[in-house]
């Protein structure tokens, strides 16, 4: 690993959120300002709205933490640069995914779509959520394309550049696969675990943990062994975040989680939570598993009937489980990967919050 230069002090977090929110502000701000049409700052204030909306920062904190890991020094602008990125990059993919999902809220509030669609309301109704889709794509298409041009706006060496490249690119067709596998596997209700690990795999634990570790390690000028590193610790931790998020989809609070607790369930969601449930089910409770999932019509009661099977299986302590010890081996990783000690207490608090969360 390359040798990492000290932090001083405890690596601040909140600090990092903070800047990173600055960053997205400042940039969308002068977008709006400079918008040759009037019809652009509409847009723009909807996606201000769902970017400013609560969100973890997640992807950008372990940007962050990925420069200094691999010895980045206290100068980190250029990382924290890349990691609002990061987060107009996942606005881009919630708002793709709320669209495919056809989810009307996030994070407590409208789903992209359905604002576009309240700014046409009292319109014939068939059109007014055409329009909601349409425009919600477009938004969709416009985060992902800026996400590029708050990256390439950066003071960045053309080594940096040459060296973060292949990352990005990596890591926007792993979610993009992860997305896809997903939607193949919506409605099939099977005992397949491994397909519905890849989907964690490739949608999250890769996306959410490993790769903004990387894209901040590469910045610092990190090599292979750094990025193997950091991959020790992210898969684990990424995998545990997701396993957690089917929990909650199912089993969370919406006042809460900001979500609906029937989408999932709705949908079919093809997740290692129903599959360990139907390896685990008799006769009867797979009856239900496959009545019932992906039912768009599924009322509280079908829920409640699919939540018992969940639970009389022993589907969702298994989770829980392999919650447990993909954490616990996230933890061991940290340990023997020699980061600076600010870097492993807050990669130890990303994975705490990561893994013990109600939202």
């Amino acid at each position: 690993m390359t040798t990492a230069t000290a932090v001083a002090g405890p690596l601040d977090l909140a600090a990092v959120r903070q800047a990173v929110d600055r960053t997205l502000t400042e940039f969308l701000s002068a977008k709006a300002e400079s918008a040759d049409s009037a019809a652009l700052p509409e847009l723009i204030d909807v996606l201000s709205r769902f970017v400013t909306a609560g969100g973890k920062r997640l992807r950008p904190l372990l940007c962050v933490c990925g420069w200094y890991a691999a010895g980045g020094g206290p100068e980190a602008g250029v990382a924290l640069r890349a990691a609002a990125s990061l987060e107009l990059f996942h606005a881009f993919a919630l708002i793709h995914d709320d669209v495919m999902d056809g989810s009307d809220t996030r994070r407590g509030h409208p789903s992209a779509h359905r604002a576009l669609e309240a700014t046409r309301a009292g319109g014939d109704c068939a059109s007014t959520e055409w329009f909601g889709v349409s425009g919600a794509i477009l938004l969709g298409d416009l985060a992902l394309v800026w996400s590029d041009e708050i990256l390439t706006t950066a003071a960045m060496s053309a080594q940096q550049h040459q060296a973060l490249r292949p990352v990005l690119d990596a890591m926007r067709s792993e979610v993009m696969l992860g997305q896809y596998l997903d939607l193949l596997g919506t409605g099939q209700v099977t005992g397949d675990l491994k397909e519905a690990m890849d989907v964690v795999r490739y949608k999250t634990a890769k996306y959410t943990i490993e790769r903004p570790l990387h894209v901040g390690a590469v910045l610092a000028g990190g090599r292979t062994a750094d990025l193997e590193a950091c991959s020790a610790y992210a898969i684990p931790v990424g995998e545990a975040f997701q396993l957690r998020d089917d929990l909650l989809g199912v089993f969370g609070d919406p006042l809460i989680t900001g979500k609906s607790d029937l989408d999932d369930l709705r949908e079919g969601k093809r997740t290692p939570l129903v599959a360990l449930a139907v390896q685990r089910a008799d006769e009867r409770q797979l009856s239900v598993l496959k009545g019932l999932l992906g039912r768009q019509d599924l009322d509280a009661e079908g829920a409640a009937s699919v939540r018992r099977v969940l639970e009389e299986t022993g589907a969702r302590r298994r989770v829980e489980e392999m919650i447990a010890s993909r954490y616990e081996q996230a933890m061991r990783a940290l340990g023997s990967v020699g980061f600076p000690t600010a870097v492993t207490a807050a990669l130890q608090e990303i994975a705490r919050a990561a893994t013990a969360r109600s939202s």
